[in-house]
Parts: C-alpha cells; structure tokens; sequence
C-alpha cells in the first residue's frame, strides 16, 4: 500500500510539471496534446476491443464508428486547447479553469470518499460514494474564490453554479469509463502511469470538462 501510494506520488509531481511546462512553452504543449490523446485514443480503442470481444459483437462498421468518432473527438479538444496558443484568444483561462475543476473533483471525490465512504453512488462504480461526489463539488468550489477576479465579466453566483456543472460533467466522463472499464472487466485501461494505471484513466473526467467549460463560459 505504501509503495503504490509512492508510486502514484512521484507520478503526480511528474504529471503536475508537465501541465506546468505545457502552459509556458508551446512546443511542449503541442507535442505533449499529441501524444496524451494518441495514447488515450489506443487506450480507449483497447478497450472498447475487450468489450466487443468478451460480448461477440463483430460487426466491422460498429467497431470502425467507435474508432473513428473517439479519434475525431479527441482531434478536436486538442484543437480546441490549442486555440488560445494559435490565436491569442483569451479562451485560455476557460481551458485553465476546466482542468483545475476536473482536478479538484478527483481530488474531492478521493479524499471525502474514502474518509467518509457510506453508501455507493452508484453500480457502474463500486468504489464512488456520495460523500465522495458531494466532496468533489465542495473542492471545485474552493477555485470559485480564486479565479472570481480573472472572471471579472461573471458574477460570483453564475461562476459558482458552472463550477458545479463542469464537476458534474467531469465526474460523469470518469463514470462513464468506469463503466467500460467494468464491462471490459479491466481495472485500468493501461499501466502507463505507475499507481495511477493510464493516460484516460487520469484524464477520463477532463476529456468531457474541457469542451462544456469553454462552451459555458464563453456563453456566459
């Protein structure tokens, strides 16, 4: 328990200074945006190859729709990250804050959830309880103080109330490849990333947030 907890420690550190690193140098940026959604994009393949397989489903057309509608959406949300480094736009707070709320959702639910436990949220995922996704709104919420000056054209109530949907949006993304995580039968959907498995399993929340987050905030 303790080395795996070591494990996912110094792999936190790590992925922390290349989110940092991503944010003050482009070419890491764009090097890095390709490479984590051809990994999550085999990854989520992968997976979807165990379901069709343990289920029978051989239907070639079902299985090229999945692959080529999972690679056009991660396509997308790279360009979509990559907008305020090619324009200028000032988008990039949007993404920033998106990222952060996916973040301290996972951390919330982690924490509250293993501390208070009690009943499960749901069957999808044994492990999520409802103190652990009330606790994932409460840490988004402590960003809402933060980032209420760099937000200046938004009122605290409205920052508040889309603080809760991006969590929302980001703990359904990590239930949803629990899910196809729990009919592939698999714990992780690589081993990648010591302790924490791999890449969708640390972005699964994040790959969802990002496009409602910016899709919310620049409409309000």
């Amino acid at each position: 328990m303790i080395v795996e907890l070591q494990k996912r420690l110094v792999t936190s550190i790590l992925l922390l200074s290349l989110l940092v690193l991503m944010f003050v140098y482009n070419y890491v940026l764009i090097i890095s945006l390709i490479m984590i959604a051809l990994v999550s994009w085999i990854e989520f393949y992968a997976l979807i190859s165990k379901i069709f397989k343990k289920e029978n489903i051989k239907n070639k057309i079902f299985r090229f729709v999945y692959k080529a509608v999972s690679l056009l959406y991660l396509s997308i949300l790279v360009y979509l990250i990559l907008i305020p480094k090619l324009t200028n736009n000032d988008i990039e707070i949007f993404i920033v804050y998106s990222i952060l709320v996916s973040i301290m959702s996972d951390i919330g639910g982690l924490i509250i959830g293993r501390t208070f436990k009690g009943r499960k949220l749901t069957k999808v995922s044994p492990k999520k309880t409802i103190s652990g996704s009330i606790g994932s709104f409460i840490f988004s919420l402590c960003l809402v103080p933060i980032f209420i000056k760099s937000l200046p054209d938004m009122s605290l109530f409205i920052l508040f109330c889309i603080t809760i949907m991006i969590s929302l949006v980001s703990q359904t993304g990590d239930l949803f490849i629990s899910y196809l995580k729990r009919r592939a039968k698999v714990k992780d959907t690589s081993d990648l990333l010591p302790g924490h498995g791999g890449i969708l399993d640390r972005i699964d929340g994040i790959i969802f947030s990002i496009p409602v987050g910016i899709l919310i905030l620049s409409y309000f």
